[in-house]
């Protein structure tokens, strides 16, 4: 009896705490460091793996490029931030460092900075 108690209590308490809303999505991380968030009360929390593929409702991710998956408590999905073309960079409207500082096409350095476009707004990674 004070098995099945113990068990009770230790599922009441496991379901207290995943109803206190602490984590809200699953997050999925792929190789390149893109991430996408799904809501865990969506219908698309069902997840399937065929032949190498998992699918999150209408989200595929191959788990050759998969590095990770976990719970978050807000949405990581990236937005806004595109992949830069060469041709883009010519082109570039606007520069800013990591620091939110203008900065000139000849004075980029090592780093990461910020791009804007007439196509988008990118982040690059100069080495």
């Amino acid at each position: 009896m004070k098995k099945v108690l113990l068990f009770l209590m230790t599922m009441m308490g496991a379901t207290a705490q995943a109803d206190d809303g602490t984590y809200s999505y699953l997050t999925f991380e792929t190789a390149d460091g893109a991430k996408t968030s799904v809501a865990l009360s969506s219908s698309q929390t069902v997840l399937a793996l065929s032949d190498g593929t998992l699918t999150v409702g209408n989200l595929s991710f191959s788990l050759a490029d998969l590095s990770r998956m976990y719970f978050s408590t807000s949405d990581e999905t990236a937005t806004g931030i595109q992949q830069l073309r060469v041709a883009d960079l010519d082109d570039a409207a606007d520069i800013y460092d990591l620091q939110g500082r203008k900065v000139a096409k000849a004075q980029m350095r090592k780093g990461i900075y910020v791009v804007k476009t007439s196509n988008g707004t990118y982040k690059v990674n100069v080495k």
